[in-house]
């Protein structure tokens, strides 16, 4: 074989090899990086149920429930208070979340507790409640999910509700220490008599 054909075979071969390499490269990249940000993307959170149980009196229930079926923006949400709490008791909370929009209504907590290390409740009052978060993450870090309510004195005020996504953790105990993104912050009118 003359050196003129040996060249030009190796040059076809590596055009080939060239060509081949190009279209694995280019098969192999991602066509949905564009999407990676929904990886994580936030629940819409309809409703918020957080049901406080006297645990001298299980007949001693107060429901704190927010609704708002369409979401920020839309009409105002609404709000329920099922009763007052009593005066110098302790109650057990449980804290649900739901999206109503889907059938059946989807259970956020379900994701909240699957992924308890990216999420954090924190409770504030002015109606003389002592609110302690009795759940924890794997990193024995509070949750909020469950909790524990001492009541005080009888009067009036307000416990604002707010789910924090990517927290800080550990954490000051403040929503506004802890970083993070709001998932959703309610403020309920309560009474304690």
């Amino acid at each position: 074989m003359s050196n003129f054909k040996l060249k030009t075979m190796k040059t076809i071969k590596l055009l080939a090899v060239f060509f081949i390499s190009s279209l694995t490269v280019l098969s192999c990249s991602s066509d949905d990086d564009h999407d990676d940000d929904h990886d994580h993307e936030e629940e819409l959170i309809t409703t918020v149920v957080y049901t406080l149980t006297n645990n001298a009196d299980n007949t001693d229930v107060v429901i704190l429930t927010f609704t708002d079926l369409d979401g920020e923006g839309g009409a105002d949400g609404v709000y329920d208070v099922s009763g007052p709490f009593t005066a110098n008791a302790t109650y057990t909370g449980a804290m649900k979340l739901w999206n109503a929009t889907e059938t059946p209504a989807e259970d956020i907590t379900i994701e909240v507790k699957a992924e308890d290390d990216e999420h954090e409740f924190f409770y504030t009052n002015t109606a003389g409640l002592t609110i302690t978060k009795t759940d924890v993450d794997g990193g024995g870090n509070p949750v909020g999910i469950d909790t524990t309510v001492d009541t005080g004195a009888a009067g009036t005020g307000t416990l604002t509700v707010i789910l924090k996504h990517e927290p800080t953790k550990p954490n000051d105990g403040t929503a506004t220490g802890a970083g993070g993104s709001t998932d959703i912050e309610v403020t309920f009118n309560v009474t304690v008599a």
